[in-house]
């Protein structure tokens, strides 16, 4: 029996949505008889191995990235915490030349972990941020992002090849002097025809880093305190064991699992999220109606709400003046309606080359 070409999978763990977006091309890889080897930390990692129970997995240091409690003090935090971070970006780039020697790694799929990068196998670098708003520093950062991807030997960008792009002007490669490719919307979700009958009048999804996670969780729950109608609020705590509790009118459960969330969706009127790429592609694809509230400082969610209110497809509150009568503005915006074209075969053949050489390297 041929031994199958084994492939790295490394997703950020900075909230679940690198890691959810990462699900469709584990099961490619599968499909396509590849031996994929999933590593990263924390949630990511629990969630992926949830998923794939049968899969081998490396746990690779941990970022350990925490937001403010104050949207105002973000780039601070991130900033003071920048040390920290290139520390474990070096100690991941050591463990993975460990994991590529002893696995005979074939090929290496990096979402937006820097470290996770080869001379010795080609490595794809996934980010739908070519360009990284962030208010004044926008070009420093955007440059310094680029350079990042440098050490990569394909970039692959989850949006639409064409405008309007879901990501609006953060896939926008026109200016990126890299092998960069379009590889379509990246979800965990199918959109098959099977209709639900409607169970919620309202799904609440939250996810992201803490403190603001539980920041916005509290101010949902309180401003939903005398809702009449059905609704499911899945926590974006990702644990082994599940935890669920009933209200009167709301049940509240820690996480949900790929197809139990797909069906939940299908099954509410609409949905209440942050407005996080992943979250977007998936809500893109099972053309939903949702209400974001993006996360306060981050100039990415922001932007994003902002280019999709612009599109009249879905309405947003900042998180301090979300009240719950914002929810009627809804009726006003079209949902998801675009068409969604999935791209289910990857480019995978750069796995098939032999090693590539004249790679760029930090």
């Amino acid at each position: 029996m041929t031994p199958k070409n084994k492939i790295l999978v490394a997703p950020l763990n900075w909230g679940i949505g690198h890691a959810t977006r990462c699900i469709p091309i584990i099961q490619a890889l599968l499909k396509e008889e590849y031996q994929p080897i999933i590593a990263s930390d924390g949630d990511a990692l629990i969630l992926l191995q949830q998923e794939f129970p049968k899969l081998k997995t490396y746990q690779l240091p941990a970022y350990n990235i925490q937001y403010a409690k104050k949207g105002n003090y973000l780039k601070i935090k991130l900033a003071i915490q920048t040390p920290k971070i290139l520390a474990a970006i070096k100690k991941e780039q050591k463990q993975l030349q460990e994991i590529v020697k002893k696995e005979h790694l074939k090929g290496i799929i990096s979402d937006n972990r820097f470290g996770i990068y080869s001379t010795q196998v080609p490595s794809i670098y996934i980010t739908h941020q070519v360009q990284v708003t962030s208010g004044v520093t926008t070009r420093i950062t955007t440059k310094l992002h680029q350079k990042i991807m440098k050490n990569f030997d394909e970039i692959w960008i989850p949006d639409y090849a064409k405008k309007p792009r879901l990501a609006g002007k953060l896939s926008e490669n026109n200016k990126l002097k890299l092998k960069a490719r379009y590889i379509g919307i990246l979800s965990r979700f199918k959109n098959e025809k099977k209709e639900e009958i409607k169970k919620y009048s309202v799904l609440v999804l939250l996810s992201g880093a803490e403190p603001q996670r539980s920041i916005l969780e509290k101010i949902i729950i309180k401003e939903f305190t005398n809702y009449s109608e059905k609704v499911l609020f899945v926590r974006g705590i990702v644990s082994e064991k599940q935890t669920i509790a009933n209200t009167k009118n709301t049940t509240y459960i820690n996480f949900l699992t790929q197809k139990e969330l797909e069906k939940a969706i299908k099954q509410s009127d609409f949905v209440v999220s942050r407005s996080g790429y992943s979250t977007v592609m998936d809500l893109a694809v099972l053309q939903k109606k949702v209400f974001f509230i993006p996360t306060p400082g981050q100039t990415e969610q922001e932007y994003i709400a902002r280019h999709l209110q612009k599109l009249k497809i879905a309405p947003y509150a900042s998180q301090a003046k979300f009240k719950l009568d914002d929810l009627q503005k809804i009726n006003a915006y079209t949902g998801f309606k675009m068409e969604v074209i999935r791209e289910n075969k990857f480019p995978f053949a750069i796995f098939n080359k032999k090693n590539i050489e004249n790679k760029s390297i930090i």
